[in-house]
């Protein structure tokens, strides 16, 4: 049996992969095993689906199996943090972690989500210093985001299906209004924002129909919509944005970058960023 280096899976082979629930849908086996077939390394990337109640189980399992590394993805990112030996300034800031490593004997937690957030906008010319920026949702991605655009100088408003999440969230990063998870008041603020960023779930598969209760027409012509969920890359709310003649930012440019920063971590050499990107497309 070969893996996607050509190289014989064997006794030497490594084991990096994501642990999430759902995860057959990710896209990160693709990406990363085109990034290590780029590298002529002898490793697989592998998707391992582990229920919320399991994962400290799959974290011990990292720890006796000496797998090289894991991502971590939708529920994990935040209990994840309690099960490490250190973690990353980073993660201990976001309070969440979207990847293991280990550094020397020690198994550590960092967040890559943030750094990978700010360089996808980047792709496309996107800088949020000084705007004022809309984020939906209240959980690990939510936390990076929040985290990235207040470093960065953005203003941040945060509205969340679970309000005592957002303002949980809110007493935590300099978070300027909470709102209410309802089209009435999301289309009032709508007005006055310059930016929009989904770190829910909706419109991810297998529910490709749903959306956030954002009424994209609402937006400022300026304005841009992020969509963190990559699968499908064109969702509903990126298809509104761009029928609106908005500028749409998809989730695969996060996903690409936050992958590459991860693979950093555990290889220790430049990721192949083109390779990546092409591999998800």
């Amino acid at each position: 049996m070969l893996n996607q280096t050509n190289l014989p899976i064997d006794a030497h082979t490594q084991v990096v992969g994501v642990v999430g629930y759902p995860v057959r849908h990710s896209l990160s086996p693709r990406m990363h095993n085109a990034a290590l077939a780029h590298l002529r390394l002898n490793w697989v990337y592998l998707a391992f689906e582990v229920g919320p109640n399991h994962l400290h189980d799959a974290v011990r399992g990292m720890r006796v199996l000496q797998f090289r590394g894991l991502n971590l993805t939708i529920p994990h990112k935040e209990p994840a943090c309690a099960m490490v030996d250190r973690l990353t300034p980073q993660a201990q800031a976001i309070g969440a972690v979207n990847t293991l490593f280990w550094d020397s004997a020690y198994l550590t937690g960092d967040n890559t989500d943030a750094e990978g957030f700010l360089r996808a906008l980047q792709e496309e010319a996107i800088d949020p210093a000084g705007q004022t920026v809309l984020v939906l949702g209240a959980g690990g991605s939510a936390r990076a985001v929040v985290y990235a655009l207040s470093q960065r100088g953005a203003r941040v408003w945060l509205a969340n299906r679970h309000p005592e999440r957002a303002h949980q969230l809110a007493q935590i990063y300099p978070v300027e209004s909470v709102l209410e998870w309802e089209p009435q008041a999301l289309r009032h603020a709508l007005h006055q924002v310059d930016g929009v960023v989904n770190c829910t779930p909706l419109g991810m598969h297998p529910h490709p129909n749903r959306m956030p209760p954002v009424e994209v027409e609402a937006l400022p012509s300026h304005a841009w919509v992020c969509d963190l969920v990559s699968q499908p890359v064109e969702t509903r709310l990126l298809q509104s944005a761009r029928a609106h003649q908005l500028k749409a930012v998809s989730g695969l440019g996060m996903l690409v970058w936050q992958g590459a920063l991860a693979l950093e971590r555990w290889t220790g050499v430049p990721a192949p960023i083109e390779a990546m990107k092409q591999a998800v497309l």
